[in-house]
């Protein structure tokens, strides 16, 4: 093959990708996901890379237990980046296709989302404290880590 053929081909491969990786740059930057909680009292949003950026805690959480309250909005911010994980995915989707590229975004997406479909959603029932309040008092849960 022709040296400078073969060199324009390159280029011209090289600028395709820099568009697509323009275009998916600025799909990702109108991204973001929320989520709200069971009962209505908390909103997440967050980013494509998942950081919370609004939270919205209405007047019913002032009833609410603090450790009770910590793992709902936990877990509606797991939610709202499940549901920007989905959009990532669908996103890149569209510039990389199926393969190893898409297959190493899906690695970095927020904990919480496969990228597949198959994340098990949290189940707040199950990580309920059930002590009595003298064992709780005794030994109270580590809400921040």
């Amino acid at each position: 093959m022709d040296p400078d053929k073969w060199f324009a081909q390159y280029d011209a491969k090289l600028r395709d990708a820099a568009q697509k990786a323009e275009k998916a740059e600025k799909a990702l930057k109108t991204v973001g996901g929320s989520a709200t909680s069971r009962d209505g009292e908390v909103t997440v949003r967050v980013t494509a890379s998942g950081a919370l950026t609004d939270l919205v805690l209405r007047p019913g959480v002032r009833d609410v237990e603090p450790e009770h309250l910590a793992q709902v909005i936990m877990e509606t911010t797991r939610q709202a980046q499940r549901d920007v994980g989905a959009q990532v995915v669908d996103v890149m989707t569209k510039f990389v296709g199926e393969g190893a590229a898409l297959e190493a975004v899906k690695e970095h997406l927020p904990e919480g989302y496969a990228g597949d479909g198959r994340d098990d959603a949290f189940n707040i029932e199950k990580r309920r404290d059930k002590r009595s309040d003298d064992e709780y008092f005794e030994n109270p849960p580590e809400v921040i880590k």
